[in-house]
């Protein structure tokens, strides 16, 4: 004889099947990333489903998308039910040009620094991350030498 899993689970219990703390879970209920019920006495509930929610906001933010990223995916799943495995295939196919643009862009990071690290000079005088008379400002916010160039070069 099998035991049917509970279809609602307290917030201790989620913490403890996803491993994410009681604070980050109220956190990112704030965010409408999940929700819970309410009990009777005032307690959160959760739907089962709510593990794979979180375990995929978990992974999302370890290959660095924002939270706002992720909100923005997690509002075309299914809130009433676990999502299927074509739901997890659109997404990562919605993701797969930005996760790679950012591994470009890590990979390019990576290959600078070792560059400089090994010739042993840190000159930045010759370094080629140098941004003299902040020249680059013209190309916006952040680190333009780290973005991929229309002609694949740094």
């Amino acid at each position: 004889m099998t035991t049917k899993l509970a279809d609602q689970l307290t917030i201790g219990q989620v913490a403890e099947r996803s491993g994410v703390p009681h604070t980050a879970l109220r956190f990112y209920e704030e965010r409408g990333l999940i929700s819970s019920e309410r009990s009777a006495g005032n307690q959160r509930r959760y739907r089962r489903a709510v593990l794979r929610r979180i375990a995929f906001i978990r992974a999302a933010q370890r290959v660095g998308l924002s939270l706002e990223e992720i909100g923005e995916a997690l509002a075309t799943l299914p809130r009433d039910h676990a999502p299927t495995k074509a739901d997890w295939a659109r997404l990562s196919r919605n993701w797969r040009d930005e996760l790679d643009a950012r591994i470009d862009a890590l990979q390019r990071l990576r290959d600078q620094l070792t560059g400089c690290v090994g010739c042993g000079c840190l000159s930045l005088r010759t370094c080629g991350l140098h941004n003299v008379d902040d020249r680059l400002s013209r190309f916006g916010p952040g680190a333009p030498l780290l973005k991929p160039a229309a002609d694949g070069g740094i």
